[in-house]
């Protein structure tokens, strides 16, 4: 048989130093149904936006209302075709429906 050799160990002189394992902090906070999101999607003016618009809507809705004649045998064309109900209850409304829709792209 042949003759084994014999294996060399090799010691380092120098011991080597292990790190500290690194451990994360875990934060404590107290989660509720009210304080889970920290950040809404919409601000208190955007519900400013929407609200104000849909109460636009609601009075230009009562400015295009009326118009009944005082007496039934005659017709006035003024009191239906009037310039509240024909043109400034219509911008009213268009207002109110924009209102709405800058309130939800504002950010």
């Amino acid at each position: 048989m042949a003759a084994q050799r014999k294996k060399k160990v090799i010691k380092s002189t120098a011991p080597r130093k292990r790190k500290a394992p690194v451990r994360r902090k875990e934060s404590v906070t107290k989660s509720n149904a009210f304080t889970h999101y920290s950040d809404f999607l919409f601000s208190n003016e955007n519900y400013m936006f929407v609200g104000g618009g849909f109460l636009l809507i609601v009075v230009g809705m009562f400015l295009m209302s009326g118009g009944h004649m005082p007496d039934d045998e005659t017709w006035d064309p003024n009191i239906i075709y009037s310039f509240r109900r024909v043109t400034l209850a219509p911008i009213v409304i268009l207002i109110g429906l924009a209102l709405p829709i800058l309130g939800i792209f504002r950010k």
